[in-house]
């Protein structure tokens, strides 16, 4: 349980994480973002996230925009939780099309993948976009 203060500082009352996370207080950490999800989203995710982070070693495991992200040279991928699916952002059009085919039969638009516990990404695809990543920004934080 953790505290949360609604205005008067004298008025506090405690809180489960699940709650705090739908009324939507901050979370700190991955864990923190994935602990109160349904265990079979939790357990996608969490695969998800050590795909991400087997292919992106040096990457930092941040909470960004309210969701898990990993940032080496800046953003690489976040993904999140939503009641009917789960997204990886890939954060770039360009990474995004080049995996165009393999990724038909899931929804896209923009810079984001959709998927369902049903049916994960599989790891090597994520390792491979990842790694479209990391080169990707290494060659932007060059020329800079």
């Amino acid at each position: 349980m953790k505290q949360e203060t609604h205005g008067d500082e004298r008025m506090k009352r405690t809180v489960s994480k699940r709650e705090a996370t739908k009324k939507g207080t901050l979370v700190e950490t991955v864990d923190d973002y994935l602990e109160p999800l349904p265990q079979a989203v939790r357990a996608v995710l969490e695969e998800l996230r050590n795909v991400i982070k087997a292919a992106a070693p040096k990457a930092d495991e941040v909470i960004s925009y309210r969701i898990p992200t990993y940032k080496y040279h800046g953003p690489l991928v976040h993904f999140a939780a939503f009641t009917n699916h789960c997204s990886l952002i890939v954060v770039s059009e360009p990474t995004l099309r080049s995996f165009s085919n393999e990724l038909k039969p899931y929804r896209t638009s923009g810079t984001t993948i959709q998927f369902s516990t049903e049916r994960p990404l599989p790891a090597e695809l994520v390792t491979r976009i990842v790694k479209a990543r990391i080169k990707e920004n290494e060659l932007r934080a060059k020329k800079e």
